[in-house]
């Protein structure tokens, strides 16, 4: 039996992105996001079109999922820590590295390998980025084979969560338009009519695709959300955010499955908890 080819990434190693992430988390001011340090990474790394759009699944791009990696490493070496709010923030060690200029891959690599008990150097398939992975492959697969009207309503339920109000589907499918409507109020003060429109992906969407969203937007309509199973393309990104042309929000397959999981929408946290042995043999007498 011939052998499966493995298609080679042309993305670099996760190791290429230790500098970039810490690099990028202190010009934004020491802490950011998963997006924020994605977005400026962007900006101070020379990475060509064809990689930023390499896709390593179908909701996370190649880079997405090595600066996860990245993250991971910097977070067990002591550089960089998150919070409850998954927000990211240099420590007094990751910024001296950064003033020093000393940030030596391999000695990172061997605390985290250290850490967790390995004996020997460990391939980047051996170690799980999350413990989460298998969860969110199966949630994926949901998502992107849910009717469209489902998927809508789902979206709906989503937007209620995060605050919106009057939030109603159009029933109207396939389109190419508008799947939704609703309010957003900020504070109790201002107040903005926003439309949605829902995409299964299996990939990236283009800019294309927020062309015509943008296009299909009444006047009365301040703001637009569109939202993916999979992921944007740099240059869909560029056309939502561009000067000039009404904003149009973007919410990829990621954030999607993470705020559903926030708001505990179809997804129910499952704890789990590790046995001491030692503890209840040390309680036998001798």
């Amino acid at each position: 039996m011939a052998k499966k080819q493995t298609k080679t990434k042309k993305c670099p190693p996760y190791t290429f992105f230790f500098a970039p992430t810490l690099k990028a988390m202190d010009e934004l001011g020491g802490s950011g996001t998963n997006v924020e340090i994605y977005n400026r990474v962007l900006t101070i790394t020379p990475l060509s079109n064809e990689i930023i759009n390499e896709m390593h699944n179908f909701t996370m791009t190649e880079v997405e999922y090595r600066l996860a990696w990245a993250r991971t490493y910097l977070k067990n070496f002591g550089a960089i820590e998150s919070s409850k709010q998954k927000v990211w923030s240099l420590t007094a060690k990751g910024k001296k590295m950064l003033k020093d200029n000393d940030i030596d891959i391999k000695e990172i690599q061997r605390f985290t390998i250290k850490k967790r008990g390995k004996s020997k150097a460990t391939s980047e398939e051996e170690i799980n980025v999350t413990d989460s992975v298998n969860w969110r492959e199966q949630i994926t697969d949901i998502l992107q084979h849910l009717d469209p009207y489902a998927f809508e309503r789902l979206a709906q339920r989503l937007l209620r969560e995060c605050g919106f109000s009057d939030v109603q589907v159009t029933k109207r499918s396939g389109d190419g338009g508008i799947d939704g409507t609703g309010k957003l109020r900020i504070q109790g003060i201002f107040s903005f009519n926003v439309a949605f429109q829902c995409k299964r992906y299996k990939g990236p969407v283009g800019p294309g695709a927020i062309r015509d969203f943008r296009g299909s937007l009444g006047t009365n309509i301040e703001k637009g959300v569109l939202i993916t199973t999979g992921t944007f393309t740099k240059t869909a990104k560029d056309e939502a955010s561009s000067e000039g042309k009404r904003l149009i929000d973007l919410m990829d397959g990621e954030e999607l499955i993470n705020k559903l999981a926030e708001y505990g929408i179809g997804l129910n946290e499952v704890k789990s908890y590790e046995i001491d042995e030692d503890f209840f043999n040390s309680l036998v007498e001798e």
